[in-house]
């Protein structure tokens, strides 16, 4: 495992929602980051669909780390800015949110999110994202 596969391993395994949620860091390449949420009651909205703050949390993690895979060592990210399409209901088994590096300068990462639906072989887009990430130094 690289040295920034390891942070961000030990990153997404100290975060508290993501964990509450049930989600799975699935992969970690350079520019991109996979992350796995399996369907549950307990996230569905009035309709029985993966509720949109699901949707939306798991994607706005996997653009955060994509960013991170090329930020500085020792550099932390945080959003600053998304914008989220809701292109279909969330119906699966299972979800997995992929966020992409578009573009990575010295301050800002713009990464692009897609969430599929995924049931048997089967999978749909549901959501797609577009975020700002700032890099920081130290962000305490």
């Amino acid at each position: 495992m690289s040295d920034i596969q390891e942070r961000i391993v030990t990153s997404f395994n100290s975060q508290g929602l993501m964990a509450t949620l049930g989600a799975q860091l699935v992969s970690v390449t350079d520019g991109e980051v996979q992350i796995g949420l399996p369907f549950s009651d307990g996230l569905s909205q009035q309709h029985g669909y993966l509720h949109a703050g699901a949707i939306t949390s798991i994607v706005d993690s996997a653009c955060g780390y994509a960013a991170l895979t090329q930020a500085p060592p020792g550099s932390e990210v945080v959003t600053a800015e998304f914008k989220i399409n809701l292109v279909r209901p969330a119906i699966g088994e299972r979800f997995l949110a992929i966020g992409r590096v578009q573009h990575s300068g010295k301050l800002l990462a713009v990464c692009t999110g897609e969430v599929l639906a995924i049931s048997g072989n089967a999978s749909k887009v549901v959501a797609i994202m577009q975020a700002t990430i700032v890099k920081a130094e130290r962000l305490k």
